[in-house]
């Protein structure tokens, strides 16, 4: 195994095990670790393929197909796959036993990978700073409306139909892929956080493969308009997506319960603790995002990944004619 397939599996466990918390994304990791528009970049190029499959464009299938990235995706879902089915279990009763200081960590985390993204904005103005405090007070007074994910409200729906795993799954992933939107609380508004936890954890085959098809299908369709947006409209996305991340931070204030309320309370009981961990998750994030920056240019300079295909016409690159 390759220095940078290893590195890339570890990049996917790491988005992965963000996707599990309510509160936390993996698209925020993906930011963080420098990888969010290749990420998002492969997978347009894979659904893209797919879709003109269906259409019986075999030529086109293959030149998209040689778009994707293979060596960098393959071991990247590998890794996310690893964190789901292993860390399942642990995270969820380290949410139970331990809320306040998991949501002290977690909150670290998100308010380091602000800073990070903001470095990502190529030539920052400020019409791109009001954009980020719109959005976050947005954020932050709509997941207000919202319950935490309590016991009582993991445990909304008993027994949801296998449709209804679908749709969740074609939600919850467009969520996990935008950073400061998490996936897993969008599952707790729904009501079907708790059964996709339920089956994951017992392995419940018939339901994971309702909720892996609109995880497919929603991540399919949604990468097609995120990559778009990213090409012609990067500073404003990364803008919008930063706002997002800072005002989900309303559902990782560790008091009075951690993530199980989204209530703003002042700190109570041990809350150095809390303090020292959160500081400290800042500072590795911040850290590491900067190392993370310069290894991704790094492998951008060395040629990383294959050409993303020519458009030869409308049924092979359908944005084409929007081009100009």
């Amino acid at each position: 195994m390759s220095v940078h397939t290893l590195l890339h599996f570890i990049r996917g466990f790491a988005m992965g095990s963000a996707d599990i918390v309510p509160g936390v994304s993996g698209g925020t990791i993906a930011l963080v670790l420098g990888i969010y528009e290749r990420f998002i970049g492969s997978v347009r190029a894979g659904s893209k393929a797919l879709t003109l499959l269906v259409r019986a464009d075999l030529d086109g299938f293959r030149r998209w197909m040689g778009a994707v990235e293979w060596t960098f995706i393959i071991p990247l879902l590998a890794g996310i796959a690893v964190a789901f089915l292993t860390l399942a279990r642990v995270i969820r009763d380290l949410l139970h036993d331990q809320p306040e200081v998991m949501s002290a960590v977690f909150l670290g985390l998100v308010a380091g990978s602000v800073i990070v993204a903001w470095r990502l904005i190529r030539r920052p103005a400020l019409l791109h700073a009001a954009i980020i405090v719109l959005a976050a007070v947005a954020t932050f007074v709509a997941l207000g409306l919202a319950s935490g994910t309590s016991e009582e409200s993991v445990g909304q729906m008993a027994e949801p139909a296998l449709w209804a795993f679908f749709g969740a799954g074609a939600i919850a992933i467009c969520a996990m892929i935008l950073p400061g939107v998490s996936g897993s609380f969008l599952l707790v508004v729904m009501g079907m956080y708790g059964p996709a936890l339920t089956a994951l954890t017992e392995l419940q085959i018939v339901n994971l493969l309702a909720f892996g098809s609109g995880m497919v299908i929603g991540l399919a369709l949604f990468s097609q308009f995120l990559h778009l947006a990213l090409q012609r409209y990067h500073d404003l996305v990364m803008a919008v997506l930063i706002g997002l991340m800072a005002g989900s931070v309303r559902v990782l204030w560790p008091w009075p319960g951690g993530v199980e309320s989204t209530a703003i309370e002042l700190p109570q009981d041990d809350w150095v603790i809390a303090v020292v961990l959160a500081a400290v998750a800042f500072v590795i994030v911040v850290v590491v995002g900067a190392y993370a920056q310069r290894l991704e240019a790094s492998e951008e300079a060395e040629g990383a990944g294959p050409d993303e295909p020519e458009p030869t016409g409308p049924e092979t690159e359908p944005d084409a004619s929007l081009a100009g």
